[in-house]
């Protein structure tokens, strides 16, 4: 069985997808789903619902995949990661506590990328390892 092939153009495209997916939903500018969403309540209330079921169901997707493959410790140790990334930035002073605006997207950048890490990592062990994985048997 041949290993299925990732580099980073494929680690790179979950990420986009990932940081899309996390930022459509919100970020500090006013372009963002609960922005649109308190605004347009009332004159689009379907499309409001439509758009949100729609990003739910990518949050689904991406966090169930994530889950599902780090497992839960290594999506703790994951965010882990992404935490202690975010303190070597404030420590050495990269970014300020001030800059909520930068602040906010360094960390939807960090969780794009726990995310995409999600998404990466059994295609990364399977081609590391050489082992395929099998999680879900169908019983015929």
């Amino acid at each position: 069985m041949a290993v299925p092939a990732i580099g980073l153009s494929g680690i790179g495209l979950r990420f986009v997808f990932a940081f899309c997916l996390v930022c459509l939903t919100w970020n500090p500018t006013r372009f963002n789903y609960i922005e649109w969403a308190r605004a347009q309540w009332d004159g689009l209330a379907p499309l409001v619902l439509f758009a949100g079921i729609g990003l739910l169901m990518g949050w689904i997707f991406f966090v169930r995949t994530a889950a599902h493959s780090l497992g839960g410790l290594g999506l703790i140790l994951c965010l882990g990661l992404a935490g202690t990334v975010l303190w070597t930035l404030f420590y050495f002073d990269l970014v300020s506590s001030t800059s909520t605006t930068l602040l906010s997207w360094v960390v939807l950048a960090l969780f794009s990328a726990v995310l995409a890490a999600g998404m990466s990592w059994s295609h990364l062990r399977a081609r590391w390892s050489g082992q395929a994985t099998v999680d879900d048997v169908d019983n015929r």
